[in-house]
């Protein structure tokens, strides 16, 4: 269930409700009380947890293959034709 952050504009405070997407939004201000509640739109915490993610999935750029280069130059020279023997 998504983590919605309400702001009351009558006592100036914040806060955080846990609630169903098919759930209305608040009104009522668990602070004062009062029918004031807002919804803010704010980021989203998006968090990897689980068997098959892990934080260091999508880091690790010391894996790319260095002869990249390499393969551009060797695929070049094997392109010329052999050159003929003087006999």
């Amino acid at each position: 269930m998504p983590l919605y952050e309400y702001y009351c504009s009558q006592c100036s405070k914040s806060t955080e409700l846990l609630q169903k997407y098919s759930d209305a939004p608040a009104k009522t201000c668990p602070h004062c009380h009062k029918d004031t509640l807002e919804k803010q739109i704010s980021a989203t915490r998006f968090q990897l947890k689980g068997t098959g993610w892990y934080a260091t999935d999508f880091r690790d750029t010391k894996k790319k293959p260095a002869t990249t280069e390499n393969k551009t130059e060797s695929s070049a020279t094997d392109t010329k034709p052999p050159e003929k023997a003087d006999k």
